[in-house]
C-alpha cells in the first residue's frame, strides 16, 4: 500500500489507517430489529490512506487499479466504479465542505460480497483517516453513524450498525455481545482451544440480496406493528417472545410470522452462545450454528443452494462442531466450528464435494479474532 500510494500520487500518505473486516458468530438480521448480535473484528481487512491533495479529491482502489475523481459540484458526478459510491458517500455525510482535496488510496486481502462487510471496513477505514487528516474531531460512534448513513443514502442498503461497531471497537480474542436499541456492549472472551474458526466462501452470491433484504427490513415491521396492537409494550421484536407470537401471529401473513419467529430465536442463540463461550461449551455453540442456519434456511428465506449445501455437507463429519450462513444471505461465506487438527481434511473433503455439486471451486479463510481499526501512521 505504500508503494500504491507513492506511485500514484508520487508522494508519501501523511495518514495510515489499518480497518478490519468482520464476522458474526451468531445473530443474523437481528440488529435493525434492536435486537443482540455477536460479532468480532478479524485479521482480514483494508489498508487506506490518505494525504492532503492538489486541486481534486481522488480515490485510487489498488487491488484494482482503479482511480476515480470524486466531485461535489453542480456539474454532477460522472460514472463511477461500484467502490467509489462509499468514498463519495463517506465524504458527503462528513461534509464535503470539511474536506478538501484529498488523496486516497486503499487496498487489502479481505474478499468482497463475501459476508465480511468489505463495504463497512472501508468507510469506517476513511472515515478514520479523514477525521485525523482533517482534524475533525469525531469519536468512533459519530464515525460509525456516518458509515451506516453512507451505506443507506448512498449504497442503498437499511443495515443497522453492527458491522461498523465491530470494524471499530474490535478486541483482539473477543467478541462484542452488542445490544442493538443502545449500543452498549461487553466483550466476551474468544475461548476456542483446539478448535478454529474457518470462513468458506461459496464464490456466489445472487442478485436478490440487496432488494431481499430490505424486504425483510419491511417484513419485520409490519409482524412488530402486529404484534403491538395486543403488546403495546413491545417496543421492538426483541422484546417478544413465542408465545407473543403464538397469540398474535394468526393475523399476520405466513411469512411474516416466519420472519418474526427467526428473530426470536435468533436472539435467544446470541444469549446462549455469549453464556457457552467462556465456558469453553463449543457443543452448544456449535448447535446454535446449525440451528442459526436452519432458521435462516427455512424462517427467514435467505439462504442459497450453494451455502445449504456447504451447511448441510459438514453434518456427517464429526470435527466440525457448527456451521452456518454468515451474513445478509443468498451466498457468500459459511463461517465453521472445526477442530484445529481436521482443518486440512476439512478443506480438502468440502472442496470435492463442492466442486462435484456445482463445479466451483470454494476459498477457505480461516480467521484469526483481531483488534478493530487502528491509525498506523503517524
Amino acid at each position: 500500500m505504500k508503494s500504491a500510494f507513492e506511485s500514484h500520487f508520487h508522494t508519501r500518505a501523511e495518514v495510515v489507517v489499518k480497518s478490519p473486516g468482520r464476522i458474526n458468530l451468531i445473530g443474523e438480521h437481528t440488529d435493525y430489529n434492536d435486537g443482540f448480535v455477536f460479532p468480532a473484528a478479524i485479521d482480514l481487512g483494508l489498508t487506506i490512506e490518505v494525504g492532503h491533495g492538489m486541486v481534486e479529491t481522488e480515490a485510487y482502489a489498488a487491488d484494482l487499479d482503479e482511480r476515480c475523481l470524486i466531485s461535489f459540484g453542480g456539474g454532477g458526478q460522472g460514472p463511477m466504479p461500484s467502490w467509489a459510491k462509499y468514498v463519495r458517500g463517506m465524504i458527503i455525510e462528513l461534509g464535503p465542505s470539511r474536506i478538501p482535496a484529498t488523496w486516497i488510496a486503499f487496498g487489502g486481502n479481505i474478499p468482497v460480497g463475501a459476508g465480511l462487510s468489505s463495504s463497512a471496513a472501508l468507510c469506517v477505514g476513511l472515515g478514520l483517516a479523514l477525521n485525523a487528516l482533517h482534524g475533525l474531531g469525531l469519536d468512533r460512534e459519530e464515525i460509525a453513524r456516518i458509515a451506516q448513513r453512507t451505506e443507506h443514502e448512498h449504497a442503498g442498503v437499511n443495515c443497522g450498525l453492527m458491522d461498523q461497531y465491530a470494524s471499530l471497537f474490535g478486541r483482539k480474542d473477543h467478541f462484542l455481545k452488542l445490544d442493538c436499541r443502545d449500543l452498549s456492549f461487553e466483550y466476551v472472551p474468544a475461548h476456542f482451544e483446539g478448535h478454529s474458526l474457518v470462513l468458506c466462501d461459496s464464490r456466489v452470491k445472487h442478485t436478490l440480496a440487496e432488494s431481499a433484504y430490505n424486504r425483510r427490513r419491511e417484513e419485520c415491521a409490519e409482524g412488530l406493528a402486529i404484534l403491538q396492537r395486543q403488546f403495546p409494550g413491545v417496543q421492538s421484536l426483541r422484546d417478544a417472545d413465542l408465545q407473543m407470537l403464538k397469540t398474535s401471529g394468526w393475523e399476520m401473513p405466513p411469512e411474516v410470522a416466519l420472519r418474526c419467529k427467526f428473530v426470536i430465536e435468533e436472539n435467544d442463540r446470541v444469549r446462549a452462545v455469549a453464556a457457552a463461550l467462556p465456558k469453553g461449551d463449543l457443543p452448544l455453540v456449535g448447535a446454535c450454528l446449525y440451528a442459526g442456519h436452519k432458521g435462516l434456511q427455512q424462517d427467514y428465506a435467505v439462504t442459497c443452494p450453494e451455502t445449504d449445501f456447504l451447511v448441510e455437507t459438514t453434518r456427517h463429519w464429526d470435527f466440525v462442531l457448527g456451521s452456518r450462513q454468515m451474513g445478509g444471505g443468498f451466498g457468500g461465506c459459511t463461517l465453521n466450528l472445526v477442530r484445529q487438527a481436521a482443518v486440512p481434511r476439512f478443506e480438502i473433503h468440502l472442496r470435492e464435494a463442492y466442486g462435484r455439486q456445482f463445479g466451483i471451486t470454494p476459498l477457505f479463510y480461516p480467521v484469526q479474532i483481531s483488534d478493530g481499526g487502528q491509525i498506523i501512521h503517524p
